[in-house]
C-alpha cells in the first residue's frame, strides 16, 4: 500500500503557518513504512525538536483505477477514517528554505498513524459532512468539517489518479485544519469522526 497526502486542504490551515493556497492539490508520498497503527505508540525522533500534529479525515481505496473520472471517483473509496500526519515542523521549515522536498520531515518510519476505518455512510452527518477532531491529554486542539475542504474528495480521486495509479488499499490522507501544534514526550492524542474514537496514540 502507499500512502498519499494532500497539504494546504484547508484555507484556515494554510493561514496559520503563513503558507499560500495552492492553486491545484499539494501531494507528497509517504511509503508503507510510515503506517503507524491504532493503539501503537509513537517513539519521539531524535531528528527534531519540534514534532507537530496533524490530525485528517483517511480515505481507503477499495478497487485499482487511473485516470478515473468524476461521474466514477465516489466507487473508489467506501471507508474512511481519521489519521495523524507527524510532522517534523523544524525539519520541514529547512528544507522549505533551501528548496527542497519534505520527505525527511514528513515521510519517517511511524509518521502516519492510521485510525480504524469505518463505513463511510456510519461517517456522515446529517449534511452529508464529516465531522473530525483530535484531542491531547484529553483537550481538543484540531475540529474540523470536510465541508470546508478545498479540494473535495471525489476531485482528490480525480486528480491524483491522473499521476499515481490507486491500488486497493491505498490510503490517502485529505488534509488537515487548522489548530497543528506540538507534542511531547508523554503526550496521549485520541482522533475521532464524530463522537467515535478511531485512534489512540501516545508519544514516548
Amino acid at each position: 500500500m502507499k500512502i498519499i497526502c494532500v497539504g494546504r486542504n484547508y484555507a484556515a490551515h494554510a493561514a496559520e503557518l503563513n503558507n499560500p493556497i495552492p492553486q491545484t492539490p499539494l501531494l507528497f508520498l509517504k511509503p508503507d513504512t510510515a503506517q503507524l497503527l491504532d493503539g501503537y505508540p509513537l517513539f519521539y525522533p531524535d531528528f527534531t525538536k519540534d514534532l507537530h500534529y496533524e490530525v485528517e479525515v483517511l480515505l481507503k481505496i477499495c478497487k485499482n483505477g487511473k485516470h478515473i473520472t468524476s461521474e466514477f471517483a465516489s466507487d473508489y473509496y467506501n471507508e474512511v477514517s481519521v489519521g495523524i500526519d507527524f510532522t517534523a515542523r523544524d525539519v520541514q521549515d529547512e528544507c522549505k528554505k533551501k528548496g527542497h522536498p519534505w520527505e525527511i520531515a514528513k515521510a519517517w518510519n511511524h509518521s502516519a498513524a492510521i485510525g480504524r476505518f469505518i463505513p463511510i455512510e456510519e461517517a456522515k452527518d446529517e449534511t452529508g459532512n464529516i465531522d473530525f477532531s483530535l484531542t491531547k491529554n484529553g483537550a481538543f486542539v484540531q475540529q474540523g468539517i470536510t465541508s470546508e475542504m478545498i479540494t473535495s474528495f471525489d476531485d482528490l480521486i480525480v486528480y491524483i489518479s491522473k499521476y499515481f495509479m490507486l491500488l486497493r488499499g491505498d490510503v490517502i490522507f485529505t488534509g488537515t485544519p487548522k489548530g497543528v501544534g506540538p507534542v511531547q514526550i508523554g503526550d496521549q492524542l485520541e482522533g475521532f469522526i464524530g463522537k467515535q474514537s478511531l485512534l489512540n496514540c501516545s508519544i514516548k
